[in-house]
């Protein structure tokens, strides 16, 4: 501001005053086309060019970035996570449905909780390249960013999936959720980490309670015992599965049933 005001007040000979550089225009051009390669760099990696470029910048805009004086949470990617969110469920759901004709609906719930999960999210950012784009404010040191960042990238690709939403339709997402998710879909589910818990959330989504498991009997020393443990459910035949304590025997007659009723993919069409 000092450095305008002297330009102001020193006169030329003529007791005019000095005209004002014009080359400040052409930084401002320059860091516009910038700014739209940017855009269409990151367009290229989505594979989808926004109409609206505005929906674009808003998708990677953290809350700490916005103006203090202005901030406002719903000008941040947030309201289109929320909207990603739901749209990525929809899609994912039909094509679900459509892949695995045979499938129930436990089976299909159990697919859809493990593709869209933050973590899967965050993994097609990663595969894009996303993270470098987050538009992020003052968080302390490098570290701490990098955290920030590595912790907000699921969120960031449910906030482009709302934004192609909405700039482009239900097509358009889809075209972008295929692209992306068809893979992760076709592979192996993850194995379950709990039987007894696979079971449960099977049978509830039959409609059936909760599973009962009865000790059958115990063999063996006491320092080295074998359990025989059975499970039941209404209307199915109990499985039966031996451990060296109730537990393990818990989750064999619940691996036994599972495998028996064609739970975890053998039922997939």
């Amino acid at each position: 501001m000092n450095d305008e005001a002297q330009d102001i007040k020193n006169p030329s000979s003529s007791g005019e005053a000095s005209p004002q550089p014009e080359p400040a225009r052409a930084p401002a051009a320059k860091k516009k086309r910038s700014k739209a390669a940017a855009n269409a760099e990151i367009e290229a990696r989505i594979g989808y060019k926004f109409k609206d470029s505005a929906l674009l910048k808003t998708a990677f805009m953290h809350v700490s970035a916005l103006k203090p004086a202005t901030r406002h949470r719903a000008d941040s990617y947030q309201r289109l996570e929320f909207l990603g969110d739901h749209v990525l469920g929809l899609i994912v759901s039909d094509m679900l449905y459509r892949a695995y004709p045979r499938a129930d609906e436990g089976e299909l719930s159990k697919r859809l909780a493990d593709l869209v999960r933050k973590e899967s999210c965050a993994d097609v950012a990663k595969q894009l390249g996303l993270g470098e784009d987050i538009k992020l404010g003052a968080v302390g040191a490098a570290a701490a960013q990098a955290r920030l960042r590595k912790s907000v990238l699921g969120d960031i690709c449910e906030a482009v999936i709302g934004a192609i939403f909405l700039d482009g339709g239900y097509v358009a997402a889809t075209q972008f959720i295929e692209r992306n998710w068809t893979e992760r879909m076709q592979k192996p589910r993850r194995p379950p980490r709990d039987p007894k818990t696979t079971l449960q959330e099977w049978a509830q989504g039959k409609g059936l309670p909760t599973p009962v498991y009865r000790e059958v009997e115990r063999t063996g020393p006491h320092h080295d015992p074998q359990f025989r443990v059975a499970v039941e459910l209404p209307g199915l035949q109990p499985a039966e599965g031996v451990g060296g304590n109730k537990r393990a025997a818990e989750k064999a007659a619940a691996t036994a049933m599972m495998t028996r009723e064609g739970v975890g993919g053998s039922n997939d069409g």
